[in-house]
């Protein structure tokens, strides 16, 4: 798919500089300009562009980061494994009330090794958002997700969770089919999985919405994602009684990856090329594929009950503080 060009706001003297260099190259094509002048010219700004991307993309405060986590070219779940693993087929279904296309799933190879996929799925354009529900998951897609889980224990598969959600969905229809509980199930259920699972957040990593596939014995995150246990606009609303204060609310949160290893919530930061994920999907896919080779090969060697054994104290040691 095409993508549109979106343009964050701290990121447009960047654009400006990447139009630039756009036009330049356009108009030689047009006329009879000096191509070693056009060259030379090309390569300033090529320089410009570069010092742009270091001087933008070293410096983001956890608000701007989080506007990379939602930029729309990023790359979702779908657009990853369609670049890191092989024969992935795509299970339908919760067999119990019917299909969630904001979660999706199914086995794939990674490096010739059997695994089992499960994920959130955002959409690109409003009639897919309409489809995939804003990648807001309802019981049914958890339900499916951990139909997938239990088959990929059953056949001794490692699983793979690609997070990346704003958030269960919260509507009556949710609620009347239980998503807390479908949730709290999936929380319950992976804990007790004898077979390794790794997640890693891609994206947005929203509340319960996260979690609900999330427990893992290894949990990265990307550079540009976050994980936290609600958005900094539902913190701000909730603490300062106004959304505008989204920013303020993010940093107070703590959600930022470099923050969450500290806590211990996650296990390993994920790099992105410059100027995020968005700009250059295949590399970004190369880096998710060489950590998640990395991360079951450690675990590869582990006997379900040492397995079961470190995940619980993992979590277990979440929290702990002393004064």
């Amino acid at each position: 798919m095409e993508k549109k060009v979106h343009t964050l706001d701290f990121e447009k003297p960047l654009r400006d500089l990447e139009c630039q260099l756009e036009e330049l190259l356009e108009s030689s094509r047009k006329s009879d300009v000096d191509p070693g002048r056009v060259s030379t010219a090309a390569k300033v700004i090529e320089a410009e562009i570069d010092t742009a991307k270091r001087e933008i993309y070293s410096n983001l405060t956890p608000w701007q980061k989080i506007q990379i986590s939602r930029h729309p070219n990023r790359p979702y779940t779908l657009d990853f494994v369609e670049r890191v693993f092989d024969d992935f087929e795509e299970l339908h279904g919760d067999r119990t009330f019917g299909e969630d296309s904001a979660m999706v799933g199914g086995p794939a190879k990674l490096g010739g090794r059997s695994i089992m996929v499960v994920g959130q799925q955002k959409g690109r354009d409003t009639e897919e958002n309409l489809k995939r529900n804003f990648g807001c998951p309802n019981p049914e897609g958890y339900r499916k997700a951990l139909r997938l889980m239990k088959m990929a224990e059953k056949f001794s598969m490692p699983v793979v969770s690609l997070i990346d959600t704003p958030g269960a969905y919260p509507g009556v229809g949710a609620e009347e089919r239980h998503v807390a509980e479908a949730i709290a199930v999936n929380i319950k259920e992976m804990a007790a999985l004898n077979v390794p699972v790794v997640a890693i957040v891609i994206g947005e990593g929203g509340s319960g919405g996260a979690l609900g596939i999330a427990v893992a014995d290894r949990v990265l995150i990307f550079e540009n994602a976050y994980y936290s246990v609600i958005s900094p606009e539902g913190c701000a609303a909730i603490l300062w009684k106004d959304r505008k204060y989204a920013s303020d609310a993010a940093g107070a949160l703590r959600l930022s990856p470099q923050d969450l290893l500290e806590l211990g919530v996650v296990d390993g930061i994920l790099p992105e090329p410059l100027g995020g994920a968005h700009r250059d999907w295949d590399s970004a896919a190369e880096f998710l594929k060489e950590a998640l080779r990395l991360a079951l090969d450690e675990l590869r060697g582990l006997v379900p009950e040492k397995l079961l054994e470190n995940r619980y104290a993992k979590y277990r040691d979440m929290g702990v503080f002393s004064e």
